[in-house]
C-alpha cells in the first residue's frame, strides 16, 4: 500500500507544484511565460535594434519603412504635397461624377438597407462603401492609443525635437499609403453579391503573377495574411481592450475602482458592442466608423486647441523646443539620431504605411477609379500623424510633460501623463478622454476585425461558417485581452503586425508603375471634366 501511495505521489508530484505555481502565479501569467518561450525568438527577430552607438539602437523595420516611403515621395513627385487638395475634393465628392453614369433610379434610394444618404451618389457601383467612409473606417484602425501614449513616451525619451522628425515621417508615409491602397482597389476581388475581398493578399498574387512573379506572390500574400490574422487578435484586439480596461480602472480609482479585477466583464461587454458591429461586415463598421472616427478626432484636436490657446504665450518657445531639438538634441535618446528614431519610429508605428493593412479597409470604396481611393488614403497619415500626434506632443511641451523620467512608462501610464498635461488646463477633460480611449479602442477593433477576416477569408475561404468562426473567435479574445495580463501574446501579435510590412513592402515596391498608370489615367479623366 505504501508502495502504491508511494508511486501516486511520485506522479503527481509535478502536477501539484504545477498547480501551486499556478496558484502563485496565476494561470494568465503561466500562459504568457509559456507563450513567450515559444514565440520570444519571433519577436526578437521583428523588434531587432541595430546598435548605432551606446545609446541609439534603431529597429531594423523602420529602415525598409522610411525608404520605402523616401522612394515612393520621389517617384510620384511629391504626390503627398501635390496630391493634398485633389484627395480633399474627392472626399467631399466634387469627383463623384466620375464614377457614375447610370440613372439614380438605378443608384437605390437612403431607405431599404439604411443606406447613409452621403453614398447614394456612388451607390450601385463596384464596391461597398464611399470614400469618406473608407478613410474612416482606415483611420479608425490607426487613431487611437499610440496618438495619446506612444507620443508621450516618443517626446519623454526624445524630446521635443522627436515632435519634428515624427512629423516628417507622417509626411512621406502619405506617398506610401497612396501607392499600397491605389493597388488594394486595382487587384480587389468583388463577388456576385457585391461583397469586396481586398488588401495585399490580392494585389501580391495578382500583380506579381502578371510580372512573371506569381510563385513569390502567392508565398508572400500567404505570409501577410497570417501576419494580419495574428495581428488582428493581439494588437487590433486585446491590446486595445487591456489598455482601455487599465485606464477606466485608473480614473474611477484605481485599486478601490468598482471595477478592480473585473476585467472580464468589461471584456464581455465590450466583446457584446464589437460583435453586434462586425457581424454585418464592412458597410456596418463604415456605418459605425464614420460616426465615431470625427467625433473623436475633433473633440480630442478641440480640446488640444484650447490647452494651446490657453497657454499662448508658451506657443513660441515650444515650437523653439521643437526645432532645436530636432537638430541639436540634449537628452538620453543619444544624439540626433535618437530623437530622429524615437520621431520616426512613433509616426511609423501610429500610421502603419508601409505596413499594408490600410488598403483593406481602402479596396472596399465604391470607385471605378483605383487612384481615387490612392489619393483619398494619403490623408490618413496626414490626420494621424501630422495632425493629432502633433496636438498631443504640443500639449505635453507646453504644459512641461516631456521629462526624462518618464520614457520608461508603459502605455497605460502614459495615456495618464497626457490626460494629467490635459487636466492642468481642463479639470474635467481626464474623464473625456477616458471615454475617448474607450471609443478609439472600439473602433480600432471593428477596424482590425475585418482586416483579420480579410486575411482568414485568404487562407480558408470565403463560406459564412468561416466567417462566424473568425468573428467569434475574435470576440472571445476581447473577453480574455481585458481579463489576463498577457504580455508575451500581445508582444508576438505587434511583432506579427509589423512583419506584414515584409511582403507588403515588396510587393509595392515591385509594382509602383502599375500605380503610375492608374493616377495618370485618374488625372486624365479629372481634366477632361474639367475641360468640359
Amino acid at each position: 500500500m505504501k508502495k502504491y501511495l508511494l508511486s501516486l505521489a511520485t506522479i503527481l508530484m509535478p502536477f501539484l507544484s504545477f498547480a501551486q505555481e499556478v496558484t502563485e502565479k496565476g494561470i494568465d501569467q503561466k500562459i504568457d511565460e509559456a507563450f513567450g518561450d515559444a514565440t520570444g525568438w519571433f519577436v526578437n527577430f521583428i523588434f531587432y535594434q541595430i546598435p548605432f552607438s551606446e545609446d541609439v539602437r534603431i529597429f531594423w523595420v523602420l529602415f525598409p519603412l522610411i525608404l520605402g516611403a523616401l522612394f515612393f515621395t520621389i517617384y510620384f513627385k511629391f504626390i503627398n504635397f501635390t496630391g493634398f487638395w485633389t484627395s480633399i475634393n474627392i472626399v467631399r465628392g466634387k469627383y463623384d461624377d466620375l464614377d457614375h453614369h447610370e440613372s439614380m433610379v438605378m443608384a437605390g434610394d437612403s431607405t431599404p438597407g439604411g443606406d447613409a444618404i452621403e453614398t447614394i451618389a456612388v451607390e450601385g457601383h463596384e464596391g461597398e462603401v464611399s470614400h469618406f467612409q473608407a478613410l474612416t473606417a482606415a483611420l479608425s484602425a490607426t487613431v487611437g492609443l499610440g496618438n495619446i501614449a506612444g507620443v508621450a513616451i516618443a517626446v519623454s525619451i526624445g524630446g521635443a525635437g522627436a515632435t519634428f522628425w515624427m512629423i516628417i515621417a507622417g509626411l512621406l508615409g502619405m506617398a506610401s499609403k497612396f501607392v499600397e491602397c491605389t493597388l488594394g482597389v486595382k487587384y480587389r476581388d468583388i463577388e456576385a453579391d457585391g461583397t469586396v475581398y481586398g488588401g495585399p493578399m490580392y494585389y501580391l498574387t495578382k500583380g506579381l503573377k502578371l510580372k512573371g512573379l506569381g510563385g513569390l506572390g502567392k508565398v508572400l500574400a500567404a505570409l501577410f495574411a497570417i501576419f494580419v490574422i495574428g495581428g488582428s487578435f493581439g494588437g487590433g484586439n486585446m491590446f486595445q481592450v487591456n489598455q482601455a480596461f487599465q485606464l477606466v480602472e485608473n480614473i474611477t480609482g484605481g485599486s478601490e475602482s468598482f471595477i478592480h479585477g473585473k476585467g472580464w466583464l468589461f471584456g464581455l461587454v465590450m466583446a457584446i458592442l464589437v460583435g453586434i458591429v462586425i457581424i454585418g461586415g464592412i458597410k456596418k463598421i463604415a456605418k459605425v466608423t464614420d460616426k465615431i472616427v470625427p467625433f473623436m478626432v475633433v473633440i480630442y484636436v478641440a480640446a488640444s486647441l484650447f490647452v494651446i490657446f490657453v497657454n499662448f504665450n508658451m506657443v513660441g518657445d515650444a515650437f523653439m523646443q521643437i526645432f532645436n531639438g530636432a537638430f541639436s538634441p540634449v537628452g538620453i535618446a543619444g544624439g540626433a539620431v535618437g530623437v530622429l528614431v524615437q520621431g520616426f519610429r512613433r509616426a511609423a508605428f501610429s500610421n502603419e504605411a508601409g505596413v499594408g493593412s490600410a488598403s483593406i479597409a481602402h479596396s472596399a470604396v465604391k470607385t471605378k477609379y483605383a487612384a481615387s481611393e490612392g489619393l483619398v488614403a494619403l490623408l490618413e497619415p496626414f490626420i494621424d500623424t501630422v495632425v493629432v500626434c502633433t496636438m498631443t506632443a504640443l500639449v505635453l511641451i507646453i504644459t512641461g510633460n516631456v521629462a526624462a523620467e518618464n520614457s520608461t512608462l508603459n502605455d497605460a501610464q502614459a495615456i495618464l501623463l497626457t490626460s494629467g498635461a490635459f487636466e492642468s488646463a481642463i479639470s474635467w477633460f481626464p474623464y473625456v478622454l477616458t471615454v475617448a480611449v474607450v471609443l478609439f479602442a472600439f473602433s480600432t477593433m471593428i477596424s482590425w476585425s475585418y482586416y483579420g477576416f480579410q486575411g482568414w477569408a485568404y487562407l480558408f475561404g470565403r463560406s459564412k461558417k468561416m466567417e462566424y468562426l473568425y468573428k467569434f473567435i475574435f470576440c472571445i479574445f476581447v473577453i480574455i485581452g481585458a481579463a489576463a495580463s498577457l504580455g508575451s501574446v500581445i508582444g508576438f501579435s505587434d511583432a506579427m503586425i509589423f512583419a506584414m510590412m515584409v511582403p507588403n513592402m515588396v510587393g509595392i515596391v515591385i509594382l509602383a508603375p502599375k500605380v503610375k498608370e492608374e493616377f495618370n489615367k485618374y488625372m486624365a479623366a479629372i481634366k477632361a471634366r474639367k475641360a468640359a
